[in-house]
């Protein structure tokens, strides 16, 4: 029997659509936003917000930051790739199940990594330390120091022209384990603390449900996909992935003319994409969507990702493909959109363009002005 067929138009409009970026999500505010893009990509706080508010009626960034510091509908944590995300405080323990049972390659230099054993001790002390408190890195260091010793804080792991004591290469490591996520900030400084203290009874989820439950939720949100597009959003090992394809509740389709999955039954073709948006730094859709060649055709590709890597530009979609970059600066009120366009726009587009940046400075709380020109400013590291 002929496998279902889906073209990249039609994966791609489902993209969009179930993102909220074709028409704004109807309910669920910054959370809902948050779970159909698979978690917002938050290494940049301020983006992430940007991210959310863009995908509901009249979001704001206010909405978002409500959602995670007062109604605490968000938790700010780490996510997929080890990067800091914004997640659904409903769906946590069992992102927390899911994460914990991803394999993880060691990054470290030989003389700063861990042997299992005291990566455990490090787990076990940081979720006891922070189980009563909110801590910066330097008062959680000090409180390692003090229940470890000297090798818990010896900095010896290479980051940003500094080194860092040894205990922060196992953040990522207590995150998934379910016993560190951030706190809020105090001062200029971040802070970490235990989810069960913003979450009361929380623990993760058992392994095998959460990675299924996320399995689904990515193809929900990206698929069609491959084990090697999973594997690449997770950072992890391909036969890991395919493993989990193996097992799934999913179907088979032709996509583009290779193979690829969806879940069970998931066949839906989406209308093929219309207008311009304005995706901000690190956006979900841009960095989970594959194949990437096809969302960043031509020129997009030289001048919109850095070395093959998505996010590090706000990009310009039109008609749901990179035509664009886009660079902003605030000052006083104010909004400064400078779009450095691949190609000329039309009347239509130029109009679709004024409403985007309409829609960013409502979402910022700022009066936006648009130049159309060349932007000189760098990718984001």
């Amino acid at each position: 029997m002929a496998l279902p067929r889906l073209t990249w138009s039609e994966a791609n409009g489902r993209r969009l659509r179930r993102h909220g970026l074709t028409a704004p999500l109807a309910v669920g505010g910054p959370a809902a936003a948050a779970a159909a893009m698979c978690g917002a990509h938050a290494q940049v706080l301020s983006a992430a917000e940007v991210s959310i508010a863009l995908r509901l009626s009249g979001g704001t960034r206010e909405d978002v930051r409500r959602a995670l510091w007062e109604e605490r509908t968000l938790v700010k944590t780490f996510g997929p790739r080890g990067t800091v995300h914004l997640l659904p405080a409903a769906d946590l323990a069992l992102w927390c199940g899911a994460l914990g049972a991803v394999p993880v390659t060691a990054r470290q230099p030989a003389g700063a990594r861990l042997t299992a054993e005291r990566t455990e001790r490090l787990v076990e002390t940081i979720g006891a330390v922070l189980a009563h408190a909110e801590l910066t890195v330097d008062e959680l260091t000090e409180a390692l120091a003090d229940r470890l010793g000297a090798w818990a804080v010896d900095p010896v792991v290479p980051a940003f022209r500094t080194m860092w004591p040894r205990w922060r290469q196992v953040t990522e490591v207590a995150a998934r384990r379910g016993v560190l996520c951030f706190g809020p900030d105090k001062g200029r400084k971040v802070t970490y603390t235990h989810p069960a203290r913003l979450l009361p009874g929380f623990s993760p989820a058992p392994p095998s449900e959460a990675v299924a439950w996320l399995l689904r939720r990515y193809l929900h949100a990206y698929g069609p996909a491959t084990p090697d597009h999973f594997a690449r959003w997770l950072a992890t090992a391909p036969a890991w992935a395919r493993d989990r394809f193996d097992g799934g509740d999913l179907t088979e389709v032709s996509f583009e003319g290779a193979r690829a999955w969806v879940g069970r039954g998931d066949t839906e073709a989406g209308d093929p994409a219309r207008g311009v948006l304005l995706l901000p730094h690190f956006d979900a859709f841009v960095v989970g969507s594959r194949p990437r060649e096809l969302l960043y055709p031509g020129r997009a590709r030289d001048r919109a990702l850095s070395r093959g890597q998505a996010g590090n530009h706000p990009v310009v979609l039109i008609d749901g493909t990179v035509a664009g970059v886009w660079h902003q600066k605030k000052t006083a009120g104010t909004l400064a959109v400078t779009v450095e366009p691949f190609a000329p726009l039309t009347a239509r587009r130029r109009g679709e363009l004024d409403e985007q940046v309409r829609r960013l400075g409502a979402v910022l709380g700022v009066r936006p002005t648009l130049t159309v020109g060349t932007i000189a400013v760098g990718a984001h590291a």
